[in-house]
């Protein structure tokens, strides 16, 4: 099948809501309110889709939200007529989804019978607590933020909302916008603490002759430096498909990139070293500019008495945790959320499992050390 010119998801679903969906609802429903948006996974929701993603699971699709009341009611009414009744295609792209080989991944394809289509028919509460584990709408504790992951957050954070008439999804995405002040500053204590238990091992393995394992741990504080201006910047970190997409935006990246490029690039630990030491002075001088603690000296230092360049970024978890006024956040090991201890896209795509994994973690009293 030849697909037509590239039109983005978000203003495909936007389209699709207005010109194809909504006409249907108002006369399935007349008088039934609801909201619609495009919400959830899906590399549209972030703004990061190309023609490639039409491969799977992308496409004329969204979220019908109708009040719990009316999806009993009505929800599989909706959901029927709208496959007898949608158009096969829309903007020249089908609106099928057939099944593959992948259980529950569907792709756009054309058909003659009944549109197996993507169009969600929920209700608020419900989709929240299965997307992130909780209903956004109402109180969000501190064991909900640490166990969302940052990916869960900007699904429901970004994307769009195509009409609001239950009033409830701007409220929930406002409660979402960013993470509580304290936790914010605790969040960015934990990064540096990622930061500061792994910066000296680059030297550590270069000089036993791992240049391999050098830049394995490299490449680590890499991500856990974009994962850091992020946070800084007050933007939920995507999982790492996207991760540099995101890092791209920031107003670090211009400087940055080319450094960070470089540590990567580099074939001997002295310069892998060199370029990394740049970086941290960088990201150090930004953190002192955001005002959220005194100001730390930004500059790399030896690694205690050995030959190592580092910039001992618990210097800035220290600074940052001061700062942080509420008992329960500031006697919570230095692991932070459920991204900064877990490293696996499985988990981090599964609520349960994440806020296990949280529940797990935080009733440790003590947090990893870090081994010359």
């Amino acid at each position: 099948m030849t697909m037509p010119s590239f039109v983005p998801g978000l203003e495909l679903s936007r389209r699709f809501y207005l010109e194809a969906v909504r006409p249907l609802l108002d006369e399935a429903v007349p008088g039934v309110g609801h909201s619609a948006a495009r919400l959830g996974s899906g590399s549209e929701v972030l703004g990061f889709d190309t023609a490639r993603s039409a491969d799977h699971e992308w496409g004329p699709r969204l979220q019908i939200f109708l009040s719990s009341r009316d999806a009993a009611c009505h929800g599989a009414r909706i959901t029927a007529l709208l496959s007898e009744r949608l158009p096969k295609t829309f903007c020249d792209y089908p609106t099928h989804f057939a099944p593959t080989d992948e259980a529950g991944i569907g792709v756009m394809r054309a058909t003659d019978g009944p549109v197996h289509h993507r169009v969600e028919v929920t209700d608020p509460g419900a989709w929240f607590t299965a997307h992130l584990g909780f209903d956004a709408r109402k109180d969000i504790t501190l064991a909900d933020w640490l166990a969302t992951p940052t990916q869960r957050l900007a699904e429901v954070t970004a994307g769009a909302v195509f009409h609001d008439g239950l009033d409830q999804l701007a409220q929930a995405r406002a409660n979402l916008d960013w993470y509580p002040h304290d936790l914010w500053l605790y969040l960015l204590a934990c990064q540096w603490q990622r930061i500061s238990q792994e910066e000296a091992f680059v030297g550590r393995c270069g000089e036993v002759g791992d240049e391999l394992g050098s830049a394995v741990v490299a490449s680590r504080l890499v991500r856990d430096l974009m994962r850091l201006c992020l946070l800084m910047e007050r933007r939920y970190p995507p999982y790492s498909k996207w991760l540099g997409s995101a890092f791209a935006s920031t107003s670090q990246a211009p400087a940055l990139t080319p450094v960070l490029t470089a540590a990567l690039a580099a074939t001997d630990w002295r310069t892998r070293e060199h370029h990394l030491a740049r970086a941290w002075t960088a990201v150090a001088t930004a953190h002192n500019q955001l005002g959220l603690t005194d100001p730390v000296d930004p500059a790399t230092r030896p690694y205690h008495a050995r030959p190592f360049q580092v910039l001992h970024a618990e210097r800035f978890t220290t600074a940052l945790t001061a700062r942080i006024t509420d008992p329960d956040i500031s006697s919570l090991p230095t692991i932070g959320t459920v991204d900064q201890f877990v490293d696996s896209t499985d988990v981090l795509s599964r609520p349960e499992l994440t806020r296990a994994a949280t529940r797990a973690t935080v009733c440790s009293s003590e947090s990893p050390g870090t081994s010359r």
